[in-house]
């Protein structure tokens, strides 16, 4: 049932939410939009009235499109318009605890870059709502639709492939309108704040674990090394980063592009994904490499142009080999970004986004907060855009190893940083539903830490957070 006009609107008391990890656009079930302040629901039927002969709006279509872990809610809209009849987007966003300036700037700068984002169709900013333009209601997660579970493992499509290759154009197409001092710094003091999640909510509220003295040196050494690489890897390279560039916020449309078969990919059929698992084994523990002649070519590139990904030998005292290094050479003849494919895939919840590392925004995509896959298929896509992002001349060095080591930490960082942010959304905002994911980001942490000799212990206090038994080997 939609909102009536001019009749008075329903009044619920609603449970403080907070930000996260919310698709703003994703459609639910229709209902009635509950307002906590009458006065508020006033001022937005008035507000709404006076768009409604411009745009013209069908006032008795109002109804919820998303609200879920942040303060502002978002409901759809049908239109009259034209011989197609569509919707529109509002934002309800209470000024008081939202602040829409960012939202509407960095939409401003998405758009400019070409990217296809929401467009900002009215704004009253004292009252904090907004009228936006639709995107649609099936998001690339959707699309996906990935199995059940925190610890389950999505099987990839000719589908899935060619809906990373968008993100990853589209990715590129954003970094490549980069400036600094345009966007807020993602530096030491927010990096430090970040992280500081994860203590305080996972570790001491969530898991009831009391840190003693050198417990609590092993993670600030930890967090340490993880600042450190963050913000020093790849000659400290800063782009324009999303900082929650994923599934769940990345919009399918229906572009003729998106029609490849959901049939699973068969390796080793040539189309397929032939990236191949080296499995090294030390300690019970195991890391996936890729083989030299496993890279799957992009479209259009030959063999020889194609990635040449070399396994790095084992190490004394660890194991074997996730790193990999691709060879300089011809670059391959895969779309530039900046081409119609950039444009197949909307982009939400964008608000935050700052000048940062070049290598979040990708860890983001292929660690997702919602979505695992297996490290091939990961370090495929990673290539995939490591590869155009070189030739697009942005800053991610000519070794892909060192590149995907920089991923890896960064997407640490991130890990740690969500499994605080879940861990408060339970707590302090009664959404208990997000740490259903926490063992996906735990997963991520322990395997990351399990590569690298200056996380080791780190790995042995995640365990004892975990209450799980350390076996230790280390790739680098």
């Amino acid at each position: 049932m939609g909102l009536k006009w001019p009749t008075s609107p329903t009044c619920k008391a609603m449970n403080t939410p907070t930000r996260a990890f919310d698709n703003a656009f994703a459609d639910a079930s229709p209902h009635a939009i509950v307002w906590a302040d009458p006065a508020r629901a006033s001022a937005f039927a008035s507000w709404l009235l006076s768009l409604a002969a411009e745009h013209p709006l069908m006032l008795d279509s109002v109804r919820l499109a998303s609200a879920d872990a942040s303060f502002r809610r978002y409901f759809r809209v049908d239109s009259s318009l034209g011989s197609s009849p569509g919707s529109y987007i509002i934002m309800d966003a209470p000024p008081d605890k939202e602040d829409c300036a960012p939202f509407v700037k960095v939409a401003g700068l998405m758009a400019a870059a070409g990217l296809q984002v929401p467009r900002v169709l009215a704004w009253n900013e004292q009252l904090g709502f907004m009228l936006l333009s639709d995107l649609g209601a099936q998001t690339m997660m959707e699309v996906i639709s990935p199995p059940v579970g925190a610890l389950a493992i999505a099987q990839p499509t000719a589908l899935d492939m060619q809906l990373y290759g968008h993100a990853t154009d589209a990715l590129i197409r954003w970094q490549l309108a980069s400036k600094p001092g345009v966007l807020p710094a993602y530096d030491d003091a927010l990096l430090s704040r970040e992280l500081g999640l994860f203590p305080e909510w996972y570790v001491q509220k969530y898991r009831g674990f009391a840190l003693d003295e050198q417990q609590k040196k092993t993670l600030d050494d930890a967090f340490a090394h993880i600042k450190a690489s963050n913000l020093q890897a790849l000659e400290g390279a800063r782009v324009y980063v999303h900082r929650d560039f994923m599934p769940r916020n990345l919009m399918k449309n229906n572009a003729p592009t998106l029609v490849a078969s959901r049939t699973a990919l068969d390796v080793p059929a040539p189309e397929a994904l032939a990236l191949r698992a080296v499995q090294t084994r030390a300690g019970g523990l195991g890391a996936a490499a890729l083989s030299p002649e496993g890279a799957l070519p992009l479209q259009g590139a030959t063999p020889p142009e194609a990635a040449h990904l070399q396994a790095v030998q084992p190490r004394a005292g660890g194991l074997g080999a996730i790193a990999c290094s691709l060879r300089p050479g011809k670059a391959s003849s895969a779309a530039p970004a900046g081409e119609e494919n950039a444009s197949t895939l909307g982009i939400l919840d964008f608000q935050d986004a700052v000048y940062g590392p070049i290598t979040y925004d990708i860890a983001s995509l292929m660690r997702d907060a919602f979505l695992s896959w297996e490290e091939d298929f990961v370090l495929d896509i990673t290539v995939r855009y490591w590869q155009k992002a070189r030739k697009a001349g942005l800053p991610v060095g000519d070794d892909f190893g060192e590149f995907y080591r920089a991923v890896e930490w960064m997407g640490l960082q991130r890990h740690l940083k969500i499994l605080g942010i879940f861990a408060r959304l339970s707590l302090r905002d009664g959404k208990p539903k997000y740490l259903a994911d926490t063992p996906r980001f735990v997963k991520y942490v322990r395997a990351t830490a399990a590569r690298y000799r200056q996380l080791g212990p780190f790995m042995v206090l995640l365990d004892a957070i975990e209450g799980n038994q350390t076996r230790v080997g280390y790739t680098f």
